[in-house]
């Protein structure tokens, strides 16, 4: 069964860095878009930025010049560099996927997501 499983999170100070690593296993045809979403507490999740699989990216205006997302395909990975961090930052970071197992139905799948705390 397709399953991704988000690793990196942690606690880090303001200004500090972190990379969040996605893997995707199981069976896979094709992968189209990846990308990462995140819900600070107490608020709904919201999109950081994704990437499709021609490697174009998208931010969301809170992490642009800030973050990069990128992607091995060969590893069935996406990952996201932050730098700059802040404590708006803090959330719990979901990565995404849309693919297909079998050539015909795609979908949308979803990590268990990772713990991003920025505080001094």
């Amino acid at each position: 069964q397709v399953q991704l499983v988000e690793s990196g999170g942690g606690l880090v100070q303001p200004g500090g860095s972190l990379r969040l690593s996605c893997a995707v296993s199981g069976s896979t045809f094709s992968i189209n878009a990846m990308g990462w979403y995140r819900q600070p507490p107490g608020n709904q999740r919201e999109l950081v930025g994704n990437i499709d699989s021609g490697g174009r990216t998208n931010y969301a205006d809170s992490a642009k010049g800030r973050f990069t997302i990128s992607r091995d395909n060969a590893k069935n990975t996406v990952y996201l560099q932050m730098n700059s961090l802040k404590p708006e930052d803090t959330a719990v970071y979901y990565c995404n996927a849309v693919l297909t197992a079998d050539g015909v139905s795609w979908r949308r799948y979803w990590g268990q997501g990772t713990q991003v705390t920025v505080s001094s």
